[in-house]
């Protein structure tokens, strides 16, 4: 096992720790979404051999390119999706960080029924309001959350975001997520997908319940499938 991989995943447990402190949290509320987007199987290999246990992908294609590898480690999806890789998610992620429209709920739900089984899904918001950016306004989501009540097969399960880059609004931010599942929850449901490399101990101090870390556990990234 790479030294430098178990450093680096220590030095993330040892900072997730940190802000479970400060947040008056326990790390048990915490779970790490290893992000191994470009990075070949060997390197999840060696990420479960230390511990990890959850590992993220942004695009359909390296899920199911390295998720039948290791199938006793649960897999998220949590890239933007289209509507037709929904059957790859449904096949093999645990569950789905990106939810942003009915029409992509529809199709999951109709995957997840003929599969037999319920999709977990975070609805994404988008709180910075760029436009680059994927997700719904609060009204957005209310409206999708309220809807999923018709899909069976899907299961909300919280929020998702993704922060802005610049370090000055990202905790308002995380605040304005949290806010808006203590609002809805009982539309949403209670998780809080948010914080990623640069600003995940943030996001545990502000109520993040799922972090999706990858430069800070692998370094940075490296070429696996070329989209």
């Amino acid at each position: 096992m790479s030294n430098r991989i178990s450093d680096r995943i220590n030095q993330v447990r040892e900072k997730i720790a940190g802000a479970c402190r400060r947040a008056g949290r326990r790390e048990e509320e915490i779970t790490l979404v290893a992000v191994t987007k470009t990075w070949p199987p060997e390197v999840v290999a060696e990420a479960s051999q230390a511990g990890l246990t959850d590992f993220g992908e942004n695009k359909a294609q390296e899920l199911v390119a390295k998720a039948p590898l290791f199938p006793a480690q649960n897999w998220h999806m949590i890239g933007h999706l289209q509507r037709n890789k929904a059957r790859q998610i449904v096949a093999y992620a645990k569950e789905f960080h990106a939810l942003d429209s009915i029409r992509l709920a529809r199709a999951l739900n109709r995957h997840a029924e003929e599969a037999g089984r319920i999709l977990p899904c975070f609805i994404q918001v988008n709180v910075s309001g760029e436009a680059s950016k994927f997700g719904l306004d609060t009204a957005q989501v209310v409206e999708l959350a309220t809807r999923l009540g018709e899909y069976g097969s899907l299961q909300p399960i919280g929020l998702m975001t993704l922060a802005s880059p610049d370090l000055r609004k990202v905790r308002e931010e995380f605040r304005l997520l949290r806010s808006i599942r203590s609002k809805y929850s009982h539309l949403t449901g209670a998780g809080l997908s948010m914080g990623m490399s640069g600003d995940y101990e943030i996001a545990i101090e502000e109520g993040a319940t799922h972090v999706r870390v990858g430069s800070a556990l692998f370094g940075p990234r490296k070429s696996f499938i070329k989209t």
